[in-house]
């Protein structure tokens, strides 16, 4: 039986918006596989996918660039250790360069990024390795997106901690909004038929195994299976969505009405997926008491 701890039990917490008793259970149940208990805590309680892009877990910023044009662009994720320094004025200059770097040289791997020439001289790695002596802090390039339309780029940054960059054939202003929206909503992609199969049979298992219980015959449990998974289609693709500015109105209908199209887009979320070392400082101290 593995041990339940209680950043275990938080980070389920976190993930679910459920009470601390039920995620000890939950996870005590599936032996500590987190996934396993959020899917048994989402059947028992109807609770909704978690959101992971909610759940920031390193420092940094996100990087932009979008050219004059607005027809070729990049996101970057440069990460660091601290708050304090993601605020650094270098840093951020940094990151900004990276981001000019991906988007004209059209290269999103870190490590050829690194061996790129910085505007101001020098290598990416020689800058990057000059601002750790500085600061004090590992840094590092942890993603990079690169863009090329025929439409138009647009960019939202909320604060340097979220970037979304949206490739669309509409008016800047529209551009800008739809990525607003982005990043307030999360979809995970554009349309439904871009949500993978996988994923999809996910859902309609723990939306099945919801229904089970309800005691209504097979074919009635089938028709509520299927009118959740729309449900879910519409929450997390972005044309399903009601627009941030206007809730009655859906952001295709929207894109309809301004005679405008999505390709594609990518948003960035600073430290999403990466697992932040809990520091306990009482028992390093205490640790250090007893040499």
């Amino acid at each position: 039986m593995a041990e339940i701890t209680a950043n275990m039990v938080k980070e389920l917490r976190e993930r679910t918006g459920l009470g601390m008793m039920e995620c000890k259970k939950a996870l005590t149940e599936t032996d500590g596989d987190m996934s396993a208990a959020e899917d048994l805590m989402r059947i028992k309680s109807g609770a909704k996918a978690s959101k992971a892009a909610g759940r920031i877990a390193a420092e940094g910023v996100i990087g932009s660039f979008v050219s004059a044009d607005g027809k070729v662009g990049a996101l970057v994720e440069i990460n660091c250790e601290t708050d304090f320094v993601a605020k650094n004025e270098d840093f951020l200059a940094f990151a900004k360069s990276v981001a000019q770097l991906s988007a004209q040289s059209g290269i999103t791997d870190a490590a050829a990024l690194s061996e790129m020439a910085m505007p101001a001289g020098g290598s990416v790695q020689e800058v990057r390795q000059a601002l750790i002596m500085k600061l004090g802090e590992n840094l590092s390039i942890r993603r990079a997106v690169h863009y090329t339309t025929t439409g138009s780029l647009a960019v939202y940054l909320h604060g340097s901690r979220i970037g979304v960059m949206v490739d669309l054939d509409g008016d800047e202003a529209l551009g800008k909004d739809i990525a607003m929206h982005i990043a307030a909503s999360k979809p995970i992609c554009v349309s439904k038929d871009q949500v993978s199969a996988d994923l999809l049979d996910k859902e309609r298992e723990i939306y099945t195994a919801q229904a089970a219980d309800s005691g209504k015959p097979a074919d009635i449990v089938a028709k509520m299976v299927e009118g959740r998974v729309s449900k879910y289609l519409a929450e997390v693709t972005l044309l399903g969505q009601p627009f941030v500015k206007n809730p009655d109105q859906t952001v295709e209908k929207l894109l309809a009405e301004k005679k405008a199209k999505v390709n594609g887009f990518t948003m960035f979320v600073v430290g999403e997926g990466i697992e932040k070392k809990v520091v306990d400082y009482a028992a390093e101290v205490a640790a250090a008491a007893k040499v």
